[in-house]
């Protein structure tokens, strides 16, 4: 019997589309760091901090159902080209203005709409294809793979980023082009994986996501308190004036805090990989999020770069944990022909968490204040997880993974 990794290693369109998606991660991640410091280096304002966030959230909110439906009529490599192409176009724009001597925040906003329509693209089509590319014996691997080389990235992404923005912003935007390019490149060198079921198209078959959701108590809490979680307690849109006016660390000192939840969810998602949760799933969901809460009110208080380093890592590895069930509960749950629509519904949670998120932050920072905003949103975390214990018993009670529903009916 082959070894999890060699096995998943023997797939090559998995492995092919993991090193694109580590790749578009990559400059995700430098793009964040670039785009946070230059906005606040043009506005010194967090407010438009969260404006970064709800510009990209709008188009993403608009486009991300219609996308879950075409990520299951159509190929799934070519949704997933078309959004990283629409990134290249962000990464471009950006790349010109700020060649051309940027002095307003507006450009920005604009260039992230780009960002925010191509993500709509992928998100969902990303969450759908992997139970297409491996047996579905390796695919809690797979996704713990997955999550480890997102959070590789996490890591790598905002430390190059912050140390490549010393040479000027149009460098890190240069090479988040290039490394799109490459990401797209690697989707295209893919076989076609195409929907098995083709009906016609219906207007209501954009909505039947929602319903799946609706009537799936356990995937439905799961994704509730992801989003409560992040839309609550997210802090990373403003970690660019923790860094500027409280730890006073610089655009490299900023990399380095946008890398630590990257640092703590690639330990647990390694964790994970080697030793999956098969039990006592609920608690897990609901103990992830609660150690996220509580990080982030750690992480608010604290006025030591070092202090606030620990915090972030620990609000990472809590984060890693929810993911992961969420993850796996909505693949496991979802039959091949809602997969696309039903990911575009977890999507529209999770999109809505973190730009919606980011949003938050900044206007709670602009009314409260910069620390005060961070308390209250790790305060209200951890009364959004005493919620969902009382709303959704059944994911509490949940002690394992549901086989997985090939055919739409409960398991």
């Amino acid at each position: 019997m082959q070894p999890p990794l060699r096995a998943l290693l023997a797939h090559h369109d998995y492995v092919r589309y993991a090193s694109a998606r580590f790749m578009a991660t990559l400059a995700w991640q430098m793009l964040a760091v670039a785009v946070g410091w230059q906005t606040y280096e043009v506005t010194r304002d967090p407010l438009a901090l969260g404006m970064v966030g709800l510009v990209q959230f709008l188009p993403f909110f608009l486009l991300v159902l219609p996308a879950g439906q075409l990520a299951d009529r159509a190929d799934k490599r070519h949704v997933l080209i078309g959004a990283y192409l629409c990134e290249v176009i962000s990464a471009a724009v950006l790349l010109w203005f700020s060649v051309t001597g940027l002095s307003a925040a507006l450009p920005i906003f604009i260039a992230m709409a780009f960002f925010g329509a191509g993500r709509a693209f992928w998100m969902p089509t990303g969450q759908a294809i992997t139970p297409s590319l491996v047996p579905s014996a390796l695919f809690p691997r797979a996704v713990a793979c997955n999550s480890t080389l997102y959070q590789t990235a996490g890591i790598l992404g905002p430390a190059v980023g912050g140390g490549l923005y010393l040479l000027g912003p149009q460098v890190v935007y240069t090479s988040v082009v290039m490394l799109l390019m490459l990401a797209t490149l690697l989707i295209v060198s893919m076989r076609p994986v195409k929907a098995r079921h083709h009906a016609p198209w219906e207007l209501r078959d954009t909505l039947q996501g929602l319903y799946f959701v609706f009537q799936r108590r356990t995937v439905l809490g799961a994704i509730s308190l992801d989003l409560f979680a992040v839309l609550l307690g997210g802090a990373t849109a403003l970690l660019p004036v923790f860094a500027a006016d409280v730890l006073k660390v610089g655009p490299v000192g900023l990399g380095i805090l946008r890398t630590a939840p990257g640092i703590g969810a690639v330990a647990m998602a390694g964790y994970l990989a080697a030793r999956p949760i098969t039990r006592h799933v609920g608690p897990w969901m609901f103990g992830g999020v609660a150690v996220f809460g509580l990080a982030t009110l750690v992480f608010g208080a604290s006025t030591h770069f070092w202090v606030s380093i620990a915090a972030l890592i620990v609000l990472g590895a809590g984060d890693m944990v929810s993911i992961y069930v969420r993850h796996m509960l909505v693949q496991l749950e979802t039959p091949d022909a809602l997969r696309g629509r039903v990911s575009a519904v977890s999507s529209i949670f999770i999109g809505s968490s973190n730009e919606l998120g980011e949003f938050e932050s900044g206007v709670t920072a602009k009314i409260f204040g910069l620390v005060p905003s961070v308390l209250l949103g790790g305060a209200l975390t951890l009364c959004a997880v005493f919620g969902c214990l009382r709303l959704f018993p059944e994911l509490r009670r949940m002690d394992t993974f549901p086989a997985p529903n090939r055919d739409g009916t409960k398991s």
